[in-house]
């Protein structure tokens, strides 16, 4: 079955950078747009980030554009999201997907941005 495993979150200061990854399985993930979404305490699902399925093209929400950029490696068959001038706002617990909508996520990996 489909398997999603995030890792990296920790607590870091505003302006400090951090990179998360995940480990999937059992689906084609070569074959498979890949997605970062978060969710904020209290809000819901956000989507972040998208990656084609060969890397070619990524896209970003407004809020992350220009801090984070979103990189798969298929031989390995990971996807990561690395986070630069963290701010607050991002504090979140972060989801890889499978769909825009977080709908089939992994267990997530909280990030907590504060001074």
């Amino acid at each position: 079955q489909v398997q999603l495993v995030e890792s990296g979150g920790a607590l870091v200061q505003p302006g400090e950078s951090l990179k998360l990854s995940c480990a999937a399985s059992g689906f084609m993930f070569s074959s498979t747009v890949m997605y970062w979404v978060r969710q904020a305490p209290g809000k819901g699902l956000e989507w972040v980030s998208s990656i084609t399925e060969g890397g070619t093209y990524t896209d970003y929400a407004d809020s992350v554009k220009g801090r984070f950029t979103i990189l798969r490696d298929n031989a390995k068959r990971t996807l990561s999201l690395e986070m630069n001038n963290l701010k607050t706002e991002d504090t979140a617990v972060y989801y890889c997907a499978t769909d825009r909508s977080g709908t089939w996520r992994g267990k997530g990996t909280s990030v907590t941005v504060s001074s």
